[in-house]
C-alpha cells in the first residue's frame, strides 16, 4: 500500500532538506545513498587493513613464529638469504597451512654459537719486487713495443719508471700471458701460408674465417698459427669429437630437469662439473649414466 507521508528531513551525505515518504529514508536521492554505500564500505576496508597493519607491525621479539619476510626484516638481509640459510640448515623452519615459520627462540640460539668478528683490517698488499723492462718482454714473448703498452692500460698492469726505463710488474706480465695461452690439447696447428696453399684463401678470407668460427690461434713471434682440428672441422672435412661435457641448458632441455633439479643430482650424486669462463659444464658419460632407465639384468 502506498504511503502519503511527507516528512521533512535532512540528507545525512550532502546536508540538503528534502521531503520523504519514509521515516527510514536518509538520503534525498539514489545518487546521495550510493555515495554513502561507498564511503562505509572505503571505511570497513580502512580499518580491516589498520587491524592487519598493526598486527605486523607488532615488534618481533613479541611474537613466537615469524614468516621469512619477518626475519629478513629483523635481521637485517634479504629474503633470498633467508630461504637459503633455511635450505642449509642454518635457520630451523616448519611448513604449517602452507605458510613457511621460524621460531623466534631458533633465531636467538643462533647467535649462541657465532665467534665475535675480529677487527678486519685491510690486509697489506705485498710490495711488487720483481720487474721485466719492455724490452725484456718483447723479447720473451714477440710482441711489439705499442701491443704491450695497450695491453697494460687495458688490464691495468703495474708499471714504474726508472732511469728513463719502464718497468712493468713480472708478476702480472706472466699471469696475463698465461690466461692467453693456447689450450695444451691442441697440438697441430696451421700457419697461414699453410692455409692458403691448402685452401686457396685470402688473407682477409683467413682472417673474416677464423673469426666468425672462433678458431683457436697461438702467436710464436710474428707468426700465428690456428688449430688444425677446429679449422678442418670448420671446413666440413673433420668430424667433430662427441662432446665430453653438457652446459646447464643442454642437459635440462635433454633430461627435462629444473636447474634445482639438476643441481641437486650433481652435489648429492658426485658428478662431475667444471667451470670454463662463467659458464658450468657437467660431465656427460656421468650424467647419462646416473639418468639411464633402469635395467633389469636376467
Amino acid at each position: 500500500m502506498a504511503s502519503n507521508i511527507d516528512i521533512q528531513k535532512k540528507c545525512e551525505w550532502c546536508g540538503v532538506i528534502f521531503t520523504a515518504h519514509k521515516t527510514s529514508t536518509a538520503y534525498c536521492s539514489h545518487r546521495c545513498a550510493n555515495l554513502a554505500y561507498k564511503e562505509r564500505v572505503r571505511k570497513k576496508r580502512v580499518q580491516e587493513f589498520q587491524l592487519k597493519f598493526d598486527e605486523e607491525a607488532k615488534p618481533h621479539s613479541e611474537k613466537e613464529f615469524l614468516t621469512p619476510t619477518e626475519v629478513s626484516s629483523f635481521l637485517g638481509v634479504g629474503r633470498t638469504s633467508i630461504y637459503r640459510y633455511i635450505r642449509n640448515g642454518k635457520i630451523k623452519a616448519l611448513r604449517f597451512d602452507g605458510k613457511t615459520l621460524i621460531r623466534r627462540s631458533d633465531i636467538d640460539k643462533m647467535f649462541d654459537y657465532i665467534t665475535a668478528c675480529e677487527n678486519n683490517k685491510p690486509k697489506e698488499k705485498a710490495p711488487i719486487t720483481e720487474f721485466y723492462t719492455t724490452a725484456d718482454i718483447k723479447e720473451k714473448y714477440g710482441v711489439k713495443e705499442s701491443w704491450i703498452f695497450k695491453v697494460a692500460k687495458e688490464n691495468n698492469i703495474p708499471k714504474t719508471f726508472s732511469r728513463g726505463k719502464t718497468y712493468w710488474s713480472k708478476k702480472h706480465i706472466d699471469a696475463y700471458f698465461a690466461k692467453k695461452a693456447p689450450n695444451p690439447d691442441i697440438t697441430e696447428w696451421y700457419s697461414v701460408a699453410e692455409i692458403q696453399e691448402k685452401f686457396g684463401m685470402t688473407l682477409s678470407a683467413i682472417y673474416s674465417f677464423v673469426s666468425k668460427n672462433v678458431i683457436p690461434k697461438k702467436k710464436e713471434g710474428i707468426t700465428v698459427c690456428y688449430s688444425k682440428k677446429h679449422f678442418d672441422i670448420a671446413k666440413g672435412i673433420a668430424t667433430p669429437e662427441e662432446p665430453q661435457y653438457y652446459t646447464i641448458p643442454e642437459a635440462m632441455d635433454k633430461f627435462n630437469l629444473t636447474r634445482d633439479q639438476l643441481y641437486h643430482y650433481v652435489k648429492y650424486h658426485n658428478i662431475t662439473r667444471i667451470k670454463v669462463g662463467k659458464y658450468t659444464k657437467i660431465s656427460k658419460s656421468e650424467l647419462d649414466e646416473f639418468l639411464a632407465p633402469p635395467q633389469i639384468k636376467k
